[in-house]
């Protein structure tokens, strides 16, 4: 089960930090993942980090914005999301990949487990 946090509404330009903390025990050996749907919009891959050497993937618009980063010993992935542009609004959800696969998959159907997805809103 995963669980996201941390959403909300921003001023062009801020920061957020999203959470999504996992159960079970097998947290460490998921790789993680962070997509958003924007309204009317399919949903699309933000962010990834693998599970086995932390290696970490990103769609071309929030390189050099957003961070994913995990802390295995909290079952946690996190998204700072910095200098946040209106065209950043969107739920976001996290997904977990029990694949044990040494890739970072950027496809919604590569994943099997989903949280239930946070607001974030950037008004401009």
């Amino acid at each position: 089960q995963l669980q996201a946090s941390g959403g909300g509404l921003v001023q062009t330009g801020g920061s957020l930090r999203l959470s999504c903390a996992a159960s079970g025990r097998a947290f460490s050996t998921y790789t993680m993942g962070w997509f958003r749907q924007a309204p009317g919009k399919e949903r699309e891959f933000v962010a990834a980090i693998n599970w086995r050497d932390g290696n970490t993937a990103y769609v071309d618009s929030v390189k050099g914005r957003f961070t994913i980063s995990r802390d295995n010993a909290k079952n946690t992935v996190y998204l700072q999301m910095n200098s946040l542009k209106p065209e950043d609004t969107a739920v976001y959800y996290c997904a977990a990949d029990e694949s044990w696969s040494l890739l970072v998959p950027r496809a919604t159907t590569q994943y099997d487990y989903w949280g239930q997805g946070t607001l974030v809103t950037v008004s401009s």
